[in-house]
């Protein structure tokens, strides 16, 4: 029964319900590389706000060293968004069922290259920070192209300011007092309670995954990422497998 809730969230039939439980914990594990991340190169790389925003601040400030590698971080998440189309239209091309999980598989292997890069940090810092940053980067990009492409934009799960900005949206519906919504039906508000609930959800579940990866890098250092790429590799196995025996029974 589980292998079978496996393979159904991470394989190509879907359902709206899916999409959620995957975001879920998509989410989870952005907040906890996020987090970790940060704690390793001392920035945050799930979000472009910032880094086109530091980008324009360098320029201003004569700082070209600065915004060269600002944009070359936007450049590594653009990178990564686009490596997620590429291997999901690849996949449904091939009519696989492991369309979306193969860049599940790829994300959980990029953290354990991360982890790898980390563990060599203090021995060569001017070469392994901006590569780790970009892998990270890279990453992060990689990961909301995947539940975006999923749930058609519906979800995202590596920056918080759209669904923070969405949840205030719903809580001020809910709030919002009709005074005779007999007379009015038209103009009348109400909370969509569903995506309230999801955008709380994938919220509540970032900040999780952020507060457990950040005590998980400071107790066990890099190789707190292990858990994060096996927790990725247990959601794409399922499906990748049954490509898998597909191909096997095809040649025999």
């Amino acid at each position: 029964m589980a292998i079978h809730h496996l393979h159904r969230l991470a394989g190509w039939r879907r359902s709206r319900l899916i999409n959620r439980q995957l975001g879920a914990i998509l989410a989870f594990v952005a907040g906890a590389t996020n987090a970790g991340g940060f704690l390793a190169v001392q920035r945050y790389t799930s979000h472009m706000t910032g880094i086109i925003s530091a980008i324009a601040d360098d320029l201003a400030t004569g700082g070209l060293g600065l915004a060269l590698a600002g944009f070359a971080s936007l450049l590594a998440f653009v990178a990564g968004a686009a490596c997620t189309a590429l291997l999901i239209n690849w996949g449904r091309r091939r009519q696989l069922h492991g369309a979306y999980a193969l860049a599940l598989m790829v994300e959980a292997l990029l953290l354990l290259l991360f982890g790898l890069l980390g563990a060599n940090l203090a021995t060569f810092a001017h070469m392994v920070v901006p590569a780790t940053v970009l892998l990270l980067c890279f990453i992060m990009g990689l990961q909301n192209a995947i539940i975006t492409k999923i749930s058609q934009a519906e979800i995202r799960t590596t920056h918080m300011t759209g669904v923070v900005t969405d949840l205030g949206i719903e809580i001020g519906r809910l709030l919002y007092w009709n005074r005779s919504p007999e007379a009015n039906a038209i103009h009348l508000v109400r909370a969509n309670r569903d995506k309230l609930f999801i955008h709380a959800t994938v919220l509540g579940l970032f900040f999780l995954g952020g507060l457990i990866g950040a005590q998980g890098f400071k107790r066990f250092g890099f190789s707190a990422t292990i858990p994060l790429a096996c927790l990725l590799l247990l959601l794409a196995f399922p499906a990748l497998i049954v490509d898998l025996r597909r191909a096997l029974r095809g040649r025999s």
